[in-house]
């Protein structure tokens, strides 16, 4: 099929863009075209103006600070993925955009784009969520900053205004040492996630894990934090039993099935994913552990 007639609108800033926005009868923004592209040729989405955000090069880019790093919301998933201060301070945002489509889609898909759209498999979501993020947007009124939690409004919707353009993330750093993993089960590679699972932990001098993040995703509306999960781990010495038993708690009752998988059969594999996320997780946080030993 062929998307229905609309008319493109080239944006050279952010207060151009917005202007557009504010204007234009059922207009829509286009950033990396991903998903809206497919959406419009199948006519699951009408619109009559679009309005072309690649040529407004201030929302691209990413500063790194002490306690975290800022996404603008134009930057590539490509160029994230390849940023190597990132990867040394989070590597699990290295190992989790590998998961995000095939190169091709990487190398255009933005940031902005996959939070706003905002797939319940979308690993960017996922980051978010683990991270506790905070997300930035800019509307006639000014900014204002949206917590990554009350983000999802509902399915495949994001708390953003039909006047507000999603400008940056803000994605909180974990301390150095930390263990990291994420991985997805899906039908074939590049398809969306049946099960995602993202796990951070850190640990105490005693090898106890003193803080811990969990998220699923795949498996409803929006990023699933597991703070069930997460209250099991606090203050224990890790070990194959306690992952076993955290990851029971994983069986939320807000995972739903759809039409290729049963609930049931979601919360079995994200039981199963969780407790191998968790066991390599603490598995690369003593390998940190002990490379800060050795260079002492």
């Amino acid at each position: 099929m062929k998307a229905a007639a609309f008319r493109y609108h080239r944006a050279d800033s952010l207060a151009e863009a917005g202007e557009m926005l504010t204007s234009l009868d059922n207009a829509r923004l286009l950033s990396g075209g991903q998903s809206l592209m497919a959406m419009m040729n199948l006519r699951y989405v009408i619109v009559d103006h679009l309005i072309d955000l690649n040529p407004v090069s201030e929302l691209a880019g990413i500063s790194h600070h002490d306690d975290h790093f800022q996404v603008g919301a134009m930057t590539r998933q490509r160029c994230f993925l390849d940023d190597d201060a990132v990867a040394a301070h989070s590597p699990i945002f290295r190992e989790a955009l590998g998961y995000v489509g095939h190169l091709q889609t990487r190398n255009r898909g933005t940031v902005g784009g996959s939070l706003a759209h905002m797939d319940p498999a979308a690993e960017l979501l996922g980051l978010a969520a683990l991270t506790d993020a905070d997300i930035t947007l800019s509307g006639p009124n000014g900014s204002r900053q949206v917590a990554i939690a009350a983000f999802p409004q509902a399915y495949m919707t994001p708390d953003i205004k039909v006047d507000e353009i999603l400008t940056a993330v803000r994605f909180n750093r974990w301390p150095a040492g930390h263990g990291w993993d994420f991985r997805e089960f899906a039908q074939r590679h590049g398809d969306f996630a049946v099960v995602g699972v993202g796990s951070l932990l850190t640990l105490d001098a005693a090898g106890a894990i003193d803080r811990a993040a969990v998220v699923l995703i795949g498996v409803a509306d929006g990023p699933l934090r597991l703070p069930a999960v997460e209250a099991m781990l606090l203050g224990m010495l890790p070990n194959a039993d306690l992952f076993r038993a955290a990851s029971e708690a994983a069986r939320h009752p807000e995972i739903t099935g759809d039409a290729l998988v049963t609930a049931d059969y979601r919360r079995q594999l994200a039981a199963v994913m969780v407790r191998r996320s968790l066991t390599n997780a603490h598995q690369r946080a003593v390998q940190a552990m002990n490379q800060e030993h050795h260079h002492v």
